[in-house]
């Protein structure tokens, strides 16, 4: 009879800590400093009927700031938005969804220089960004244009970088 009492103990010592770290899993909040660091993104693009792919890296300062270079490969010669040019902003809610703005500042004659706004979800812990692009200004434009635009975005750093 003992053994069997100590036995059950031993089963509720194992598995109390294991069933409330699933209650925890399910508990999951989010905040601006989730997006830190580099992120490697890759775009379709249909806004002009045809496909337009775009490749490049975000990096957000863990603080609702960003910055961002691209390349819409669609340009000769084949090269990224110079560095610093393109930046924005980004707020995360607590339910891991948030939007950012990108403004590109594209050296253009007239118009808008480019603006990008963005809603967003964050999962796998804030190692992966899904997007869809809710308004778009392209530059020179003077108002913002359809568009069917997503993105993906996936953390750059290891995770032995991330625990160090």
């Amino acid at each position: 009879m003992k053994t069997l009492f100590w036995k059950g103990m031993l089963a509720a010592a194992i598995a109390l800590p294991a069933l409330r770290g699933v209650a925890r899993a399910d508990d999951v909040s989010c905040s601006s400093a989730t997006l830190q660091g580099e992120y490697a993104f890759g775009v379709t693009d249909f806004t002009n009927g045809l496909p337009t792919v775009v490749a490049g890296v975000k990096v957000f300062d863990g603080k609702g700031n960003l910055t961002q270079r691209d390349y819409a490969g669609n340009t000769v010669p084949a090269e990224f938005a110079p560095p610093g040019q393109e930046q924005g902003t980004y707020t995360v809610d607590p339910d891991c969804t948030g939007s950012m703005m990108i403004n590109l500042n594209a050296p253009v004659p007239t118009g808008s220089t480019g603006v990008i706004k963005i809603l967003f979800v964050i999962s796998n812990g804030g190692r992966h960004i899904h997007e869809v692009v809710s308004e778009f200004t392209p530059p020179g434009a003077s108002a913002p244009v359809a568009n069917q635009t997503s993105a993906d975005d996936w953390k750059v750093a290891s995770e032995q970088d991330q625990q160090q």
